[in-house]
């Protein structure tokens, strides 16, 4: 019987779509509690999710509720973060053999 590991490729793949779920959604929930002049999610949470691998949920959130896309960190920091991801897993997958 193969052996199992917690870095197999579908768990690698849940865990992806999970963390850019989770970023979307508190950016959604972020925009919300904005609005209402409520708590907010701090902007280093959102900066710790995106460095997670959640750079594609943070990036459509911020642009589909139209929050955050007046400060130039985010603006910059969300992209520069996933770029360089993206980056780091093709090295990771196809470079380092």
């Amino acid at each position: 019987m193969p052996q199992q590991t917690i870095f197999s490729m579908q768990n690698i793949i849940y865990y992806f779509l999970a963390i850019n779920i989770f970023g979307f959604f508190i950016m959604w929930l972020d925009k919300q509690k904005a609005k209402r002049g409520s708590w907010r999610i701090p902007e280093k949470t959102l900066f710790l999710v995106t460095a997670l691998g959640g750079g594609i949920g943070t990036i459509a959130g911020m642009y589909i509720f139209r929050h955050k896309t007046r400060k130039l960190n985010f603006v910059i920091g969300f992209p520069v973060i996933t770029i360089l991801e993206i980056i780091a897993i093709i090295y990771w997958l196809f470079l380092n053999k």
